[in-house]
């Protein structure tokens, strides 16, 4: 079980990198590593990097890599997204997809070709580093897909999964292998929960499970979670639990890691008082999902008052304030990663709760993610049987449930077909 956080800067949030300070970094990251976390996941900026279609900075290039040196110098791994892509309610997209130069991110050949050169050069300026966690080909940017979006590039979810293969084999490529083998680099893929509750959102379930080495998860329960739950309801300290269980259902291979990697305590929904409860009930229940690779906290330092335009809730988000001071939140996370690293992996839940993604012709069924969502049919069906198993249980698609080996190979022995009713499935 790994234990990270998520960088933001201290100083000048992630526009520090338009005048990289290795001292300011160093500071940081040695006040992360006190919190014990065993990795950080950085977010260089998409436009700084890749300014021109045709140009790649080198000097951008040596800055990141400088960064995952000095996180190696105070322990820590470091995983690197590609492509910001959208930061805490902003875009940072280059001028040559936006206004008299839009194309489409996901289907302009042009733009395809050169987005994917860019990921390629990233993974290989990054490759041979020791501590390298990993590269994930950007954050969340499924939501410049469709709606809410004000600005959306339609896609087409077969389209979608042309574009992630595309920038998947861009940087195993750059890593120099065609895998992650044991110990290797990780090729990830983050998407906002829209592809697990949105039916009308393109990219989906399958995508998170079909591409890249592990399925990535980001929780937030200002999605309704809270409002419909509380604070502190079983619906929103599980949420990350329930995510991970929901996303694992479309994972073929039952060893595939599951990660958490992206959870905060927004206080638009969390109250400050009660964020520390919130951080130990979320983080004790994601560790108890079967393959969980880790957890990994939005985020490391509030963004500073000085910074305007922010939503609210984006000033208070950190483990530490933005002039390093540690926070009750923080002192919490140090508690559980230093108390939980060293436990067992947890075993894989034996029951299972059934959801429908087919009808019984086994024809899709048009709003399976929406009753996934908070407050919706399944997603409250799954919060009844834990409380009554007193933990989360997996969950199966109706398309695979009739597959004995399959749950047997997930270590499933009895499912719920209906919310309170359990069927044994073997003995």
């Amino acid at each position: 079980m790994r234990f990270g956080v998520n960088y933001t800067p201290s100083a000048d949030w992630f526009h520090s990198w338009l005048d990289f300070t290795p001292s300011a970094v160093a500071r940081d990251f040695e006040a992360i590593a006190s919190l014990g976390a065993d990795h950080v996941r950085i977010f260089p900026l998409w436009p700084l990097v890749q300014p021109n279609r045709s140009l790649v900075r080198a000097s951008a290039l040596a800055d990141i890599v400088q960064v995952v040196d000095i996180a190696a110098s105070f322990g820590l791994d470091a995983n690197v997204d590609a492509l910001q892509g959208h930061l805490s309610s902003f875009d940072f997209v280059p001028s040559w997809l936006e206004s008299w130069h839009r194309r489409n991110l996901f289907t302009d050949p042009d733009v395809v070709g050169s987005t994917a050169a860019y990921v390629r050069q990233l993974a290989s300026a990054l490759a041979g580093r020791p501590n390298l966690l990993g590269l994930t080909i950007g954050n969340e940017l499924n939501q410049f897909a469709h709606a809410p979006h004000p600005a959306p590039h339609p896609v087409a979810p077969a389209q979608a999964e042309s574009w992630l293969g595309t920038m998947v084999a861009a940087a195993r490529d750059g890593l120099g292998g065609s895998e992650a083998g044991p110990g290797a680099p990780a090729v990830t893929v983050a998407q906002y929960d829209a592809a697990w509750y949105d039916d009308d959102q393109p990219f989906g379930p399958g995508h998170a499970a079909e591409h890249g080495d592990m399925t990535v998860t980001h929780s937030w329960v200002f999605n309704g979670a809270a409002r419909i739950h509380g604070p502190l309801g079983e619906g929103s300290v599980r949420h990350g639990e329930y995510l991970m269980q929901l996303a694992a259902a479309w994972n073929r291979d039952p060893r595939r890691p599951n990660w958490l990697q992206e959870v905060g305590a927004p206080t638009n929904v969390i109250p400050p008082g009660d964020a520390p409860e919130f951080v130990e009930r979320t983080i004790r229940n994601a560790a108890d999902v079967q393959q969980a690779f880790g957890v990994t906290w939005w985020c490391s330092h509030d963004v500073s008052r000085a910074l305007v335009d922010f939503p609210e809730l984006e000033y208070d988000l950190g483990l530490f304030s933005s002039d390093g001071v540690l926070k009750p939140v923080g002192a919490r996370f140090a508690e559980l990663a230093a108390e939980l690293r060293g436990s067992p992996a947890a075993t894989a839940p034996e029951t299972a709760i059934v959801l429908d993604d087919v009808d019984a012709e086994g024809r899709p069924l048009p709003d399976s993610r929406r009753a996934c969502a908070p407050g919706g049919a399944f997603s409250l069906a799954w919060l009844a049987a834990a409380e009554q198993l007193g933990r989360g249980p997996q969950v199966v698609l109706r398309s695979r449930s009739a597959d004995p080996a399959a749950l047997r190979a997930r270590g499933i022995h009895r499912l719920i077909d209906e919310p309170f009713a359990v069927a044994h499935t073997e003995s």
